[in-house]
Formats: structure tokens, sequence, C-alpha cells
């Protein structure tokens, strides 16, 4: 290339910039601001909260629940369920658009050979006879590249990367709600074994009492109207059982769907043992380390950071844009030296070019990434404070319930005792009726309430390891976490 030609080339890449001007982002700003962890205002609440620095759950938070069925059952479903290979499927596209991304800054080589026979007509002949074959051989390489004279296919790429870790997170997150959505399945699973079984002693109870009832009436005591009663309470507690067994079966289908498997796996898994719900602590600093430690927190992160990415990408395009393509080859007709002196051929075209007037096309583009960038803040905000807020309400629910399983199971320790009695009573011929139905009523409700809040003890437990990140730690993938202070730039 001549120096005149290159002269020529600056030329044209100057005066582009100085027209820059003609299509312009100005007035065009994001509004979204992420929160800070340490604004958020939590001490109150979590006041009292026994803490320490080893509270934050383990990669296998579940094994602590101490039964080993459970642990396989959850590896199952990390191994089989649909839902991890949607979660790894959108990894994999998000990965492969990184890489297209990554693609589109390389320069482009391409190579073709061809050979074309032909029979000339009358109009296409020169000599105008017609009639005439030809054969044109034809080899060539040809170049391209668009330089990133601003940056802007480097901005597209590392939002692309953003978004793959984004999406690698999520993987993450999706383990750890198919993990603790298995473990409260499981405890269901358990608690409607326990409903069944209050349900086989109530109706035990109401035979017992049928019993006793058919004695009385035969010995003239009770009435048959007093024995009708007995009989229709013994038919509800029949129907109860059956409630039961019904809420049973559907426990176990629905593990069975979270496994990633047909009902009929539900009905192989033997009944659970009595979980041991996890100490309540909180880790020692809370709720700033909260924001590496949750999974849909870190992914929501990297989304804003790509966000901001797309918006540097975005601007890029009102600027002036530089491209460089070449060719070379040969061509010849056949008779012809294909490699030859005078077949051999080349051209270079360095191209400049500049948006002047789009009708507001750019602007709009970059009106739009500023919108997205807000969205993504937003979300971010809404998990940030819904996380805190996941921990703190689950943390005190657990306080509450360990003083309702404390003060349950007097109340049915107490009911337990005077339905023993009034029963012995009753079967002397010396209680009355209506007594022994009313404390029996009182002893089922005592028991059930009972064997709900243990239930939900363990549920709340669960949770709370899935509100402290379920033992992610990004330090342990292939991810840095974006700093708080991107966040705001």
């Amino acid at each position: 290339m001549s120096d005149t030609t290159l002269r020529t080339g600056l030329g044209l890449v100057f005066a582009s910039m100085v027209l820059a001007g003609c299509a312009n982002y100005q007035g065009l700003a994001t509004e979204g601001v992420s929160l800070q962890a340490h604004h958020l205002k939590a001490g109150q609440t979590l006041s009292g909260a026994r803490t320490t620095p080893a509270a934050w759950p383990a990669k296998d938070w579940w094994k602590r629940l101490g039964d080993a069925q459970l642990d396989g059952l959850i590896q199952e479903a990390l191994r089989d369920s649909p839902d991890m290979q949607v979660a790894s499927a959108r990894t994999h596209q998000a990965a492969a658009a990184a890489s297209a991304a990554h693609a589109q800054r390389m320069p482009t080589l391409d190579a073709g050979a061809d050979v074309t026979r032909s029979r000339l007509s009358r109009s296409q002949d020169p000599g105008g006879q017609g009639g005439r074959y030809s054969t044109e051989r034809d080899i060539n390489l040809s170049f391209n590249y668009t330089f990133d004279l601003w940056g802007g296919q480097r901005d597209a790429w590392e939002a692309a990367v953003g978004e793959a870790r984004a999406a690698e997170v999520d993987a993450q997150a999706a383990r750890l709600t198919l993990a603790s959505d298995v473990a409260r399945a499981y405890s269901h699973l358990g608690h409607a074994f326990s409903v069944r079984d209050l349900s086989k002693d109530d109706l035990e109870r109401t035979r017992k009492m049928l019993d006793l009832s058919q004695r009385r009436l035969d010995s003239g005591i009770d009435s048959h109207y007093q024995y009708q009663q007995t009989e229709s309470l013994e038919a509800s507690a029949e129907e109860q059982l059956i409630n039961a067994q019904k809420q049973l079966s559907s426990a176990r289908i629905a593990l069975a769907v979270l496994l990633g498997k047909g009902p009929d796996r539900g009905a192989e898994i033997a009944r659970p043992a009595v979980l041991t719900p996890n100490a309540v602590a909180l880790p020692s600093i809370l709720p700033a380390d909260l924001l590496g430690r949750r999974p849909d927190l870190v992914a929501a992160r990297w989304r804003v950071e790509a966000a901001n990415k797309h918006i540097a990408a975005a601007k890029t395009r009102f600027y002036p844009n530089l491209n460089l393509t070449a060719a070379a080859g040969t061509q010849s007709l056949l008779g012809d030296a294909l490699f030859g002196p005078a077949s051999r051929f080349f051209n270079i075209a360095p191209a400049v070019s500049l948006p002047i007037f789009d009708g507001g096309r750019l602007r709009a583009g970059l009106d739009a990434e500023d919108a997205n960038y807000d969205l993504a803040v937003a979300q971010y905000n809404k998990m940030l404070v819904g996380a805190l807020g996941d921990v703190s309400d689950t943390l005190g629910q657990l306080r509450a319930t360990g003083q309702q399983i404390t003060a349950q199971q007097r109340a049915t320790e107490i009911a337990q005792n005077s339905y023993d009695t009034v029963l012995q009573r009753y079967g002397s011929g010396v209680g009355n009726y209506l007594e022994v139905l009313s404390i029996e009523q009182q002893l089922l409700e005592a028991q059930r309430q009972l064997a709900d809040v243990n239930a939900q003890q363990i549920d709340l437990s669960i949770q709370l390891m899935q509100a402290l990140g379920g033992g992610f730690e990004p330090a342990h993938t292939a991810l840095a976490v974006p700093s708080q202070a991107s966040l705001a730039e």
C-alpha cells in the first residue's frame, strides 16, 4: 500500500470521527442503583440469635438430618431429574453464546476453489458465433477483519461471558432448590406416615369405645342413640384413615416426580426415619456474607455486570468503524497457466463506516440496554431484600416452633392421661359418654398438632439451609463474584 493510499485512509478515519456527532447518545442514562447489604437493617430482628463462624451450611447439608436414605434420594435426583438437565442445557447455551461472541472478535480467512464449464450462446460469445465451450478455474483466499477501535466487540464478549457465568450459577441454584425440595418432600412423606399412624390409633380407640358402648348398652346403662353415635364416630375414623392413606400415596408420587422417575419409584421408598432438625444458628457475618453464599444473588449480580457491558457495547455503535477486506488467488481459462503471472490477482479494501442518520435506531437500542440494566439492578435488589427476609422470617418461625413443640408435648401428655382416666371410668360404668367423646377428640387433635409442629420444625430447618445458600461457595467454582463497587458503577 502506497503512502498516498495510507494517508487517504487515515484522513477518512479522522473525518469520520469529526462527523460522529451526527448520531449521539446524549441524554440517555441508567437509573438503577444497587442496594448495599450493610444498608439493610436486620439487627433488631436477628437479635438474640446464636451465631458462629461455622454456621454456613455444608455442601451436603442434608446429611445432618440423619437419614442415609435421604442422602441417596438427593443424589439420585441430582443425577436424573429433568430440572438439572434443563439447567445444564441452559448453561451450555450460554457458554456457546459466549464462544460465538468471542469468535466475532477474530478475523476470518476463507479459501475457495471452483471450476465452471460453460457453453456460450451467440449473445455471450465475443466472436458472435456461439456454440463454443469454455472452462474457468478459480482458486482464492479471502480475508476480513473489523477493527475493534472502541472496544465494543470486547464489551459484547464480556457481557456474554457474564451471562454464561450467571447461567452456571443458576445451575448451582437449581441444584440447591432440587435438594431442598427433595428433603422437604421426604419430610412430608415422613409426616404422612405419622398422620396415617395417628389415624390408625384413633380408629383403634374408637373401636374400643364402641365395644365398651355395646357392653353398656347390653347392661342398660347407655341408650341405643349413644351407641349409634359411637358407630358414627367409628365410620368417621375410618374415613380419616382412608384420607391419610390417600395423602401418603400422594406424598410418595410427589417425591418420585422430583427424582425424575415414574410413580412406582415412590412405592419403593422405605418409611423415613425420624429426621433431626439442623441446629438453629446464624453465621457471624450477616447479611454482608450472604451476597456470596446465595447462588441466586450471585447470578443476579453477574446479570447486572453483563447488562453494564451491553450498554458499553451499544455506545460504541455510535462511533466510526474500520473494516479491512482482502482477497488473492488465481483465475484462468482452460489452457492458460493457472498459476502463471497473468492469472494471479489480489485486492485490498479498507472501509470506514459511520452512522449519520438512522431514524433513531441506535438511540432506541441503547435506551433498551439502559432499561435492561435498570431491570437487572431492580431484580438484584429484590432478591437481596428477599434473601435477608427469608433468613429472618425462617429463623423467627423456627424459634416459635421450638416453643410450640414444648407446649404441645405437654398438652398431648395431659390429653393422654385424661383420656386413659375417663376411658377407665367409662368402662367401669361410671363415666359419661359425652365426656369420653370430648376427651378423645382433644387427644386426637393434640396428637395431630404435635405431629404437625414437629414436621414444621424439620421443614423450616431445611428452608433455613436453603436461605443461607445451601453450601454454595463461588471460590469452589470457576467463577469470581462481581464486587459491589462494580455494580455501583
